[in-house]
Order: C-alpha cells, then sequence, then structure tokens
C-alpha cells in the first residue's frame, strides 16, 4: 500500500527533513509511525498525502508513484487516503454533519448515498446522535472522533493520522486508539504518528522509528 526507496525531503532553506528513508507497508496493515520531534513524522505523512514531493527517491501509494502524478489529478489521489489531524481542522460554523460530508462534496455522491455514509461514518465513531451539533459543543474526544468520521466517510483504502491523541488524556487516547484498530480489522491500511510509546505498546502493532529523518530498525533494512 505505502512504499518508500531511498526517499530524501530537502526544503528550500536547506533543512534536509528525510535522508534516504526505505520501508513497506502492505495493504491492510497497521503501524505506528514513532521518533522524536523533529524527526520526520509529519513529512513522512505529507509526503503519503501529496500534500510534499519527494526530492529524491520513490514515494509508491497504492501501486501509483507520486511523482507521476499531476498537480490537476491530486484532489483525485487524495480521495483513497483518509487524513487525521491533532488539530482536528473542524469547521466551527457547520453541524457535525457538514463537517464529516465535506469531502464527499466533490464528488459526484447522489444525496442520498452522501448522506448514508456520513451517517455510517458518525455511527461507526459512536457520534450519530450529535450530527446537528456544532463542534464547539462537543468535548475534545469527541472533535477528534469527528474528525476521524471525516477521514472515513469516503471509505479510502488507506489513512493516515498526525498525532492524533497529542491533545487527549490518556483514556480517551486508548479510546482512540482502539477505534483506528477496529477499522484496521475490516480492512483499511493505518499509518499513525505519534510520540506516545507508552500507549502504542499495549496495542501489539508493528512499529516504525524515525530518527533525525532516518528509519532506524528492521524498518530500515531494504525491502
Amino acid at each position: 500500500m505505502i512504499r518508500f526507496e531511498n526517499v530524501r525531503k530537502r526544503y528550500p532553506a536547506g533543512r534536509e527533513a528525510l535522508c534516504g528513508v526505505t520501508f513497506r507497508l502492505e495493504k491492510g496493515e497497521m503501524a505506528f509511525l514513532t521518533g522524536p520531534s523533529g524527526a520526520g513524522k509529519s513529512t513522512l505523512l505529507k509526503l503519503v498525502a501529496l500534500i510534499e514531493r519527494p526530492t529524491r527517491g520513490t514515494v509508491l501509494v497504492a501501486d501509483q508513484n507520486t511523482a507521476r502524478v499531476p498537480r490537476r489529478r491530486i484532489p483525485q489521489f487524495r480521495r483513497q487516503v483518509g487524513i487525521v489531524f491533532q488539530d482536528h481542522k473542524l469547521l466551527h460554523d457547520r453541524t457535525v454533519f457538514d463537517n464529516v460530508a465535506l469531502p464527499l462534496m466533490i464528488s459526484s455522491l447522489r444525496r442520498r448515498e452522501l448522506r448514508g455514509r456520513v451517517r455510517a461514518a458518525l455511527d461507526q465513531v459512536g457520534l450519530l446522535r450529535y450530527e446537528n451539533q456544532f463542534p464547539l459543543s462537543l468535548s475534545s474526544g469527541e472533535q477528534q472522533r469527528v474528525g476521524i468520521a471525516r477521514a472515513v466517510a469516503s471509505r479510502p483504502q488507506l489513512v493516515i493520522a498526525d498525532e492524533p491523541t497529542g491533545n487527549l488524556d490518556p483514556q480517551l487516547s486508548l479510546e482512540i486508539m482502539r477505534l483506528f484498530g477496529r477499522f484496521n480489522d475490516v480492512g483499511t491500511t493505518l499509518l499513525i504518528a505519534t510520540h506516545d510509546l507508552e500507549l502504542i505498546s499495549r496495542m501489539g502493532y508493528r512499529r516504525l522509528y524515525l530518527e533525525a529523518g532516518r528509519m532506524a530498525g528492521p524498518a530500515a533494512e531494504p525491502v
């Protein structure tokens, strides 16, 4: 599902965020991306979502070489990738339903199908009863679950998450991670960046460790 081959990312100011990263994440797999602040975790996820492009090397997502995806096709490419952010990125003047529906509004779905997908996603995260509420009326944990519902409403093959529990207490963090595990149980591929080693040690999934832009441990071996 995801394959990096000797990937480097250098920003215009000269900082090299990733240095020869090579790893592979299979379809249907769930893994945690860990490492200290500034290690390159967010940059790696941006390359997967085609928010950034590599300076060198090859990034393949669902057998597509991201370097060959023209700018006009990036929105279509991103439909297969659900993205969960640490700070939710919800629109406070829109209802929970409308926030989850946003990624679907650019598609050609009929209104009935769109409504069905949104309500199914909210039901999966346990928030269907809040579909007409506004985000600020919800707790931080509930807002994060709205963000997850938005990410999965389009039924993507792959979900990536950048520190999705960074602002939550330990119990809520565990609930969010277990929710990701349930999506993985039905075949969704997940790559989750987190610094919470204690939490992920309880989950039993593969870990990918970044340090100073390099992949360390078994994931650093050639694929």
